[in-house]
């Protein structure tokens, strides 16, 4: 017990590191205040205040929510960032992610049915969305041209053909 007393207090202490550049952005007396008299860190309520937005955010949708916000938010606010850069890298990495988010959008919502049956699936779905779009792993540009691109582009290859073809008369 003694162990995991300690890593907790490391854990907070931790915590209060990383937390510590908020304190220029909000007025943290109030928290000082809450912190002498209960004795516990402003990392406790950090903890706290998170714990309830997330569990508030997961009774009202539940895991679908969750999992539609993690796989939306950062993208969008990324490709918000892209639209605005000169750096074409962002601009297929962004283009490319939300190919791939709107074909598993398609999926899920025809086959959805099979997602019943898969065990953790929405645990599975955030990882596989943050995997797409981590700047680390970059992993849209490979599930793109390993499991989208070879299907898709014979048929758009296809389609322009028979439009650019010349119509033929019909006498």
């Amino acid at each position: 017990m003694p162990g995991n007393l300690s890593t907790i207090r490391f854990l907070f202490n931790q915590l209060t590191v990383i937390t510590a550049p908020l304190h220029t952005f909000y007025h943290t007396e109030k928290l000082k205040d809450i912190e002498k008299q209960t004795g516990y860190s402003k990392a406790c309520f950090f903890l706290f205040g998170i714990s309830i937005i997330s569990l508030v955010i997961y009774g009202l949708g539940g895991s679908k929510l969750v999992t539609d916000l993690v796989s939306f938010i950062y993208p969008a606010y990324m490709s918000f960032k892209a639209i605005d850069s000169s750096n074409a890298v962002e601009h297929t990495q962004w283009l490319t992610y939300w190919v791939v988010f709107s074909f598993m959008s398609i999926f899920e919502n025809v086959c959805g049915f099979i997602t019943d049956f898969i065990p953790f699936y929405f645990f599975i779905k955030v990882a596989f969305f943050i995997w797409l779009y981590h700047p680390k792993f970059m992993g849209a540009g490979l599930v793109y041209s390993e499991a989208i691109k070879p299907f898709v582009i014979p048929y758009l290859n296809a389609l322009q053909k028979k439009s650019v073809a010349p119509a033929k008369k019909v006498e």
